[in-house]
């Protein structure tokens, strides 16, 4: 159950919980309001009534909403890094890897609560610990695939992290632009096109120690 659903179910006043349910019912309730909102509109109290709640309820969690909005950012900057890592592992085929790997920024994107917009949107960039956060998580999915390409390729790291950063950003525009656009093109075809474009280019570093199959 997604953080919102967990809102939904949980909403309803003067119900008790248990501190984790209730921390994950307010997290729901502070995605639906900053997705919607951005950070600067969104109030306390627009979060407390989203989530059902008093406002020294939240409080009790949450000290402030610079606080809600961190809590929020580790949570999907994770989920990130683990769909990225879960592509990677998901086959040795490396032309398949692209496509996963590009197909899990796309899923990212495309996940109904809206979450990468916090992520890749976000109108607190100027805050350092929202900067930060959002630095960090890109140089992790690139440290994760620039593992795989300079294993595979030989590359030393450095240049292998280079074609690890151009993919992933790659895929992360071209994914935001495939859903704010609302293209016709479906996602498995927009993957298909996307990755079908970078592996013409990573195809050309020939494997490590073998032949590599174009």
């Amino acid at each position: 159950m997604t953080a919102i659903e967990q809102t939904e179910a949980a909403r309803p006043r003067g119900t008790r919980l248990p501190r984790r349910a209730r921390r994950n019912q307010l997290l729901g309730a502070a995605q639906e309001v900053f997705v919607a909102q951005g950070y600067h509109a969104a109030a306390m109290d627009d979060i407390a009534e989203r989530a059902g709640v008093s406002k020294p309820v939240l409080y009790q969690h949450f000290p402030g909403k610079l606080d809600l909005y961190l809590a929020l950012l580790d949570q999907h900057c994770e989920s990130l890094l683990q769909a990225v890592r879960t592509a990677l592992a998901s086959t040795t085929d490396n032309k398949l890897r692209v496509a996963a790997t590009m197909d899990a920024y796309f899923a990212y994107v495309e996940d109904e609560g809206g979450a990468f917009r916090l992520v890749f949107e976000s109108d607190l960039t100027n805050e350092p610990a929202v900067r930060e956060r959002v630095e960090k998580v890109t140089l992790q999915c690139a440290e994760e695939i620039a593992e795989v390409i300079s294993e595979d390729t030989g590359l030393p790291r450095d240049e292998a992290m280079l074609l690890a950063v151009g993919l992933g950003g790659v895929s992360q525009v071209v994914a935001r632009y495939w859903l704010h656009s609302e293209s016709t093109v479906g996602r498995d075809k927009a993957v298909e096109l996307l990755s079908s474009l970078a592996w013409r280019g990573i195809a050309g570093f020939p494997l490590h120690g073998a032949e590599q199959s174009t």
